[in-house]
């Protein structure tokens, strides 16, 4: 079925029901009046017809006026019967006036813009910090929402603030405010809020395996926290402790918990997950965490291999990342892994890039590049095939200042004694995690140690 817009589908006294005593009209769903409810407009228009035709009705005071085709008023004392009624009313919103044209009651029409599926569960907020409350139907929303009780109606003025929400399970998380569509006041009138979601490639356990993921937890401060992002201080007010679980798992945490209604703050204040602002997101495999109302969100202990695809709002709302580290890995043929005196050498192969004064490889100035934390690339082969280097790509200046941030270009050398003879090689270490420079030392058959 569909929403009713025509008014000679609605039949008197069997979905419209109108009592001039009490001065109420009801809905009752039957036939063609389904959930799926009726324009306001319609219902206006309907109560026109009947007024005009009906000699019993027209003895009564007119029960509407129109502002607009989505705002109305209920005049003249008349009322809609229940909250059963006012449920089923779309795309619209009234007021409630008394006989002297005072406001009582006031309904905003709330529609969501975007694609939600069938069963998602769509719920709004109506107070900052204050409790969730469900959409009545499932899916997209076309519901009338009460906003204002003057003291003899409820005693409230929720018009100043609205927000809404749509959070699903291996869905991305949808929300928007009042001041997403230009309001501060609302009025009772149709307001349209962009609300879609989409399936989320990065949840891919379910809320058990979830919450079972050691350590991890959220806390909001109220002083800045200090980190140092490429030795500088950033300020953050909310710290994610990843403990040393993988961006991704991190992300399904902080999904999982911001679909909860409980309080999820591990420190000593309290935020309600299921109205809490969203902490994170993912763009490709890259972890970005968002500016909170309180300020930007970092991530501690989180593991080294993720260093370079995580991406954090500082309490400024400015985008804050390490230094780029690219990984080198080499490897070593047999003849090298089975020599227990094996070791081996990076070095630039010159220094072109930066100050190009001639500390090429094969000099007496030659440069051994260095890891990420400072220590020289060189080593010991110990028995095993492969080892992987950290490379400040974006910091290193060990050929010049103007050598930052560009590919470097190596070369390799490595030996032993008894099985491995020198082999050298080259390459370059680029902006990736994948730069590989094999080390494949022809055997050894003349080096003799009596």
């Amino acid at each position: 079925m569909a929403i009713i817009t025509d008014p000679d589908v609605l039949v008197p006294s069997n979905h419209v029901v109108i009592e001039p005593s009490t001065k109420t009209i009801g809905l009752t769903l039957s036939g063609s009046l389904t959930t799926d409810g009726v324009g306001l407009q319609c219902l206006y228009s309907f109560l026109k017809e009947e007024w005009k035709d009906n000699v019993e009705l027209i003895k009564y005071p007119f029960p509407m006026l129109a502002i607009t085709e989505e705002k109305f008023e209920l005049i003249n004392g008349w009322d809609f019967l229940d909250t059963s009624t006012k449920n089923l009313i779309r795309t619209g919103g009234w007021a409630l006036k008394d006989t002297g044209g005072v406001t009582q009651e006031e309904y905003a029409g709330i529609i969501t813009l975007g694609s939600l599926g069938a069963t998602d569960q769509v719920y709004y907020q109506q107070v900052a910090a204050g409790a969730a409350t469900n959409i009545v139907l499932q899916g997209a929303v076309n519901q009338a929402v009460k906003t204002y009780g003057d003291g003899s109606h409820g005693s409230f003025d929720y018009r100043a603030y609205f927000k809404i929400f749509c959070r699903e399970y291996q869905k991305s998380y949808a929300s928007a405010a009042l001041g997403d569509i230009g309001v501060t006041t609302m009025t009772y009138q149709v307001y349209r809020f962009p609300v879609t979601n989409a399936s989320d490639a990065k949840i891919t356990h379910n809320d058990t395996t979830v919450s079972g993921y050691a350590g991890i937890d959220i806390e909001w401060f109220g002083s800045p926290q200090t980190r140092s992002i490429g030795g500088s201080s950033r300020d953050f007010h909310v710290i994610i402790d990843a403990n040393n679980h993988t961006a991704e798992e991190v992300y399904e945490y902080v999904q999982w918990n911001l679909r909860r209604n409980i309080d999820i703050d591990a420190g000593a204040g309290e935020k309600i997950g299921k109205v809490t602002n969203d902490l994170v997101r993912f763009v490709g495999d890259t972890l970005y965490t968002r500016l909170d109302s309180t300020g930007g969100v970092y991530i501690d202990n989180f593991q080294t291999i993720d260093r370079n695809r995580l991406y954090f709002m500082d309490d400024l709302g400015v985008e804050r990342f390490f230094p780029y580290v690219a990984i080198l890995t080499l490897q070593f043929g047999d003849n090298l892994v089975a020599d227990n005196t094996a070791i081996y050498r990076v070095f630039f192969t010159n220094d072109d890039a930066g100050d190009n004064t001639g500390r090429d490889y094969g000099t007496a100035t030659a440069i051994t590049v260095n890891n990420s934390v400072g220590a020289t690339m060189s080593g010991t082969v110990g028995g095993i095939t492969s080892v992987q280097l950290a490379y400040d790509y974006d910091g290193n200046d060990q050929r010049g200042t103007a050598s930052k941030g560009v590919d470097a270009p190596i070369t390799v050398v490595a030996l032993g004694l008894a099985t491995a003879q020198y082999v050298k090689a080259t390459g370059n270490i680029q902006k990736s995690t994948a730069n590989v420079v094999s080390l494949v030392a022809p055997l050894e058959r003349n080096y003799v140690n009596p």
